[in-house]
C-alpha cells in the first residue's frame, strides 16, 4: 500500500515482528495501544479496515524474518498487532456513531421545538437532507406503545419510506414515544404513506398531520398542529386512522377561550343535569346524533336504542334546554356546546 493510502498506520509495526521474531516475546501494553491509537487515526480518516488489515499481513510477509526463532511467536504478535488494531479502529466508528446520533438527537429537539436561532438551524438541517427554506408538513404517529428510533417498529416504517421514495428529503424520527416525520410540503404523498405504513405497523395506531408551513420555524409549527390534533382526538374519541390538522382549525378556535366556551356549555347544556340519570345520557344522544347527520335512525342504532327512545331523549333535551336539535336555528348553537363540552369534559369535571 502505498505511503499516501495508508502506510502511515504500519508505524513500527515491522520493528516489533523482528523483535518478536528473535525473543518470542509477547507486545507490551504500550504497543498495543500504539496500534490502538493508530486504527483510531485510520478510522477518523475515512480508511476501510478490510484494506488495512491486508495491508498488515502483506508487511508482515515481507518482513518475514529469513530464519525466525520462533515462527507461532511471530504470528501471535501479527495477531496481537491487528487485534489491537482493530480495536482501536471500531472504537472510533463506536464515538464517531454516538456523536453523530447525539448531534442528531440535538438537531431534532431543536427542529421540533424551535430552541436554536433559525439562520443556524437551517445551516445544520441541510446535513440531515432537509432545506428548510422550503416548506414542510409533519405526521406524528402513536401506537399503544413508546417507540425509540431503535425499536422494530420504526425501522419497519423507515424501511417502507425508503423503498417507496428512496432519498427524498425525509427525516424519519422519534419523540416522546411517538414517530415522526417530516417532508416536503408538496409531497403529500409522503405522509399519506408513512401514515398507512405507521397504521399497520402498530396495529391500528392513529397518525395526525399537520398542514404545511413555511420557513425554518414551519417545522416546528406543523409539528405542534399534528401532536395537539393527535391529543385532541384521544380526548374527543374521534374516529379514524389519520386525522388531518386542517379538516379540525375548529377545535383548537372554540377551546382558545376556556371560559367564553365553559359559558356556552354551562348556558346552553346545563339544565341537563336535572333530567333522571344525570346530563351524560342526553349528551352522548346529542352526539350520535350530530355525529351521524341528525339522522334519528342510525343515531339510535349507534346507541343501541329504538328510534323511539331516541326521539323520546331528543324531546326530552328540547324541554330541559328549550333548544330543538331538529330545528337549524337552534342545531348550532346546540352542537357548538356538545363539542365544548367533550374539549372541556364536562359535566365530569366541572369547567
Amino acid at each position: 500500500m502505498e505511503r499516501k493510502s495508508g502506510d502511515q498506520y504500519l508505524e513500527g509495526y515491522t520493528r516489533i515482528l523482528a523483535d518478536v521474531s528473535v525473543t518470542g516475546r509477547r507486545l507490551s501494553r504500550d504497543e498495543i495501544e500504539s496500534r490502538r491509537v493508530l486504527g483510531e487515526r485510520a478510522a477518523d480518516a475515512g480508511h476501510r479496515l478490510p484494506a488495512l488489515v491486508s495491508a498488515h499481513l502483506s508487511a508482515a510477509r515481507a518482513a518475514w524474518p529469513a530464519a525466525p526463532r520462533s515462527a507461532d511467536s511471530t504470528l501471535a504478535a501479527v495477531q496481537q498487532v491487528i487485534d489491537a488494531f482493530a480495536e482501536g479502529y471500531e472504537r472510533a466508528q463506536s464515538l464517531a456513531v454516538r456523536k453523530e446520533e447525539a448531534a442528531r438527537r440535538e438537531f431534532i429537539d431543536d427542529l421540533l421545538y424551535g430552541r436554536s436561532d433559525l439562520g443556524r438551524l437551517a445551516e445544520r438541517a441541510e446535513h440531515f437532507g432537509l432545506r428548510l427554506s422550503h416548506a414542510h408538513a409533519v405526521a406524528v404517529a402513536e401506537g399503544p406503545q413508546t417507540y425509540d428510533e431503535s425499536a422494530p417498529v420504526p425501522r419497519r416504517v423507515e424501511r417502507a419510506l425508503i423503498a417507496r421514495f428512496g432519498d427524498r428529503s425525509i427525516l424519519l424520527t422519534t419523540k416522546d414515544g411517538r414517530m415522526v416525520c417530516v417532508a416536503p410540503g408538496d409531497q403529500e404523498d409522503v405522509l399519506a404513506h408513512f401514515a398507512q405504513q405507521a397504521h399497520g405497523a402498530t396495529e391500528g395506531g392513529r397518525v395526525a398531520i399537520g398542514r404545511a408551513q413555511p420557513g425554518p420555524g414551519g417545522v416546528r409549527q406543523s409539528y405542534e398542529e399534528a401532536s395537539n390534533t393527535l391529543e385532541l382526538a384521544g380526548r374527543l374519541a374521534l374516529e379514524g386512522p389519520v386525522l388531518r390538522a386542517a379538516d379540525l382549525l375548529v377545535f383548537p378556535v372554540l377551546a382558545r377561550d376556556r371560559q367564553a366556551l365553559a359559558d356556552l356549555v354551562l348556558a346552553t347544556l346545563g339544565p341537563l343535569t336535572g333530567a333522571r340519570g344525570g346530563a351524560q345520557p342526553l349528551l352522548d344522544t346529542l352526539t350520535a346524533y350530530f355525529d351521524t347527520g341528525c339522522v334519528a335512525a342510525a343515531a339510535a342504532r349507534r346507541l343501541c336504542l329504538s328510534v323511539r327512545a331516541l326521539t323520546y331523549r331528543l324531546e326530552r333535551i328540547q324541554q330541559l334546554t328549550g333548544a330543538d336539535p331538529a330545528d337549524p336555528a337552534h342545531r348550532y348553537t346546540l352542537q357548538t356546546a356538545v363539542i365544548g363540552a367533550r374539549l372541556l369534559d364536562w359535566p365530569a369535571r366541572n369547567p
